[in-house]
């Protein structure tokens, strides 16, 4: 298993499509992939769709479900607007998934029925460029069975609702203990396991996420913060989480959840990056990195720690190794020192 952490700046959208252009290339079967957002330039985007071609000539199987929601909607962030004629040019069977109302948010491939590639990573320049994002990288035949059986469901429901709705137990990858989620089948249990782990932490949380709103996360991590006892500290898109406490302020439902994030800004130790607010045409460098760790076990994929998240087809990895653990604690860490002291609402 190998992962792979990206920064605002840290590395060429050029290096990201080789990487991905490299893993479709090694296809001998079969390539199912579910993306959430695909839109490259010209010039990145013949080094991913060249792999196509070379695949497609192999007669590698190649099927591709994407978010399909094209009109405007509330929401943080908002829906994307997928390239449409780049999808069709790569000449493979495709399915357009409608996010609505919930969206098709996975960013994974599964090679071979094999090998996967998950994480956070939208396929656009600037989740390569601008955002910080994650890439995972797993050699795993029952995980990539887990990711298939989930594809499958999207494939032939085209629909986000009911999907995800199975239970994995835990893999060995390398040294690694390895557990896959997805939503919104299990939305609920994933937004649940995460706290349940961050409440049972002795010395450390670290969180990276562009949004903190699901209840039982955004509780329990006040709870901790509140408590003193744990080394706590992440990092969050501010801007995006101004947009958020409106929506609370208007939404009589939610507005108990703003003196709580208040309070754990206030006694934990949260940078936020100030980011571009969403529009036609700006640049989209939210921080958009997916990542709880808690002691020894780490969270990593599409999720944001979000109530929509719960509702939305994502996954999720959980992953029990100690050295990763540390790596990731490190790299939310490096996060935190590149961006402000978050001060909310801000």
């Amino acid at each position: 298993m190998d992962v792979e952490t990206l920064t605002d700046g840290g590395q060429s959208a050029a290096s990201i499509a080789g990487r991905l252009a490299s893993f479709l290339s090694e296809a001998r079967t079969s390539l199912d992939i579910a993306i959430y957002d695909f839109a490259l330039a010209p010039g990145t985007a013949a080094v991913v769709t060249a792999a196509f071609e070379e695949a497609r000539k192999r007669g590698v199987a190649i099927r591709l479900a994407y978010n399909a929601d094209y009109r405007q909607r509330d929401g943080v962030p908002p829906a994307p607007v997928t390239d449409q004629a780049l999808i069709e040019s790569l000449g493979v069977a495709t399915v357009g998934i409608p996010g609505i109302p919930d969206l098709m948010h996975q960013k994974y491939v599964v090679r071979d029925q094999r090998e996967v590639w998950t994480g956070s990573t939208n396929w656009t320049e600037d989740s390569w460029t601008r955002e910080e994002n994650v890439i995972v990288v797993a050699d795993s035949r029952p995980l990539a069975a887990a990711y298939a059986r989930d594809f499958e469901e999207l494939w032939r429901t085209q629909r986000v609702l009911g999907s995800g709705d199975f239970v994995s137990g835990w893999l060995s990858i390398g040294e690694s203990k390895v557990r896959p989620w997805f939503s919104p089948g299990r939305g609920n249990s994933i937004a649940r396991r995460i706290s349940t782990a961050i409440a049972r932490a002795s010395h450390r949380v670290r969180v990276a996420s562009p949004v903190i709103t699901a209840g039982p996360i955004l509780a329990t991590l006040a709870e901790v913060a509140s408590a003193q006892k744990v080394d706590l500290a992440g990092v969050f898109d501010i801007t995006q989480m101004n947009q958020v406490r409106a929506q609370w302020q208007a939404d009589p439902h939610a507005s108990w959840k703003i003196p709580i994030f208040t309070e754990l800004v206030a006694q934990a130790s949260f940078a936020g990056k100030v980011t571009t607010p969403y529009g036609p045409g700006t640049v989209h460098d939210f921080m958009h990195a997916k990542v709880t760790v808690a002691d020894d076990i780490v969270f990593v994929g599409s999720y944001n720690l979000s109530q929509s998240g719960t509702e939305n087809a994502e996954n999720v990895l959980e992953i029990r190794d100690g050295a990763l653990a540390d790596r990731m604690a490190a790299y939310v860490d490096a996060l935190r020192v590149r961006y402000p002291a978050a001060r909310w609402p801000a």
